[in-house]
């Protein structure tokens, strides 16, 4: 059975003296624009998963690899090795690129590519670090509240989160802690938003999460369509070829997260312009919810 949503009613959310929500959706439907309003309007503490993702449980990794690389240029290399030079990642909530680009993409190494079991494990890094960062969240909102004095939390989720918990099975343990300390609160974008974040990926593919099942599902439908070994293939090709068919296995697992709260649309988020708003918002998701 699922549990009750923290705040069941919009009276019970409105009248709640700290608001704590938990956004989920695609990359790209208006999670972090919607939080750096949020924050930004005061009141609101903004909690990052991927950011507490990439300075947290893969900053090592992350550094390491740009050490290994760095080892390849003589000079780099013996200033690294006398401690001359610091090598680290620069990963801000708006800029996540050095965490896209250690989680890489397999194929052609001489394209940037990586080998598939490199890949793979990168791939389980990532999903035990998000993991990792979504549990986080209850200690960030005591921080939040005891240190700074933020009376409301925002988790602004990665838009792998679906892809890492079971929300399907009413006793997965990451979704029992997270539903029991935020409201989830779904973007749902349309078919046109599904198509234009397409479009957008194509101009400029980037490193996505895959789960391992569909990742292995995936990769030998691209080989066969591509008809090369796989240290051959173009990394990019493979990007483009497997994102449509990831946004499209996501909407399942979030329909199933949905359950545990409410969803809102990508267009009604587009349009918010204060914590007012976003309150309204919410107290209209739990009236469909309660009426459903």
């Amino acid at each position: 059975m699922l549990p009750e949503p923290l705040y069941p009613t919009k009276a019970a959310y409105l009248a709640a003296p700290q608001k704590r929500v938990l956004l989920y959706g695609m990359s790209g439907l208006g999670k972090t624009s919607l939080s750096n309003m949020l924050r930004a309007a005061g009141g609101w503490f903004h909690y990052s998963v991927d950011y507490r993702i990439g300075t947290r449980y893969m900053n090592e990794f992350i550094a390491d690899n740009f050490k290994r690389e760095a080892m390849k240029v003589p000079l780099l290399r013996e200033l690294l090795l006398s401690d001359s030079v610091y090598i680290a990642s620069n990963i801000t909530f708006d800029n996540l690129a050095p965490l896209s680009t250690y989680l890489g993409k397999p194929g052609d190494e001489t394209k940037g590519g990586l080998p598939f079991a490199e890949y793979q494990r990168r791939q389980d890094q990532h999903r035990a670090a998000e993991i990792s960062a979504m549990l986080d969240t209850t200690r960030f909102m005591d921080r939040a509240a005891s240190i700074y004095g933020y009376p409301n939390f925002v988790c602004d989720t990665s838009g792998s989160i679906c892809e890492v918990l079971e929300a399907a099975n009413t006793d997965d343990a990451v979704m029992r802690e997270l539903s029991a300390h935020h409201l989830l609160v779904w973007i749902q974008g349309s078919a046109d938003h599904s198509a234009e974040l397409c479009r957008r990926f194509d101009r400029a593919p980037k490193p996505m999460y895959y789960r391992p099942d569909f990742l292995l599902q995936v990769w030998a439908e691209f080989l066969a369509h591509e008809g090369k070994p796989a240290d051959k293939v173009d990394p990019d090709a493979f990007l483009r070829f497997g994102y449509a068919r990831l946004l499209d296995s996501r909407q399942p697992r979030y329909a199933a997260m949905a359950r545990w709260g409410v969803s809102v649309s990508a267009e009604e988020v587009a349009q918010m312009q204060s914590p007012a708003d976003f309150d309204a918002l919410v107290g209209a998701a739990l009236d469909r919810r309660v009426r459903s």
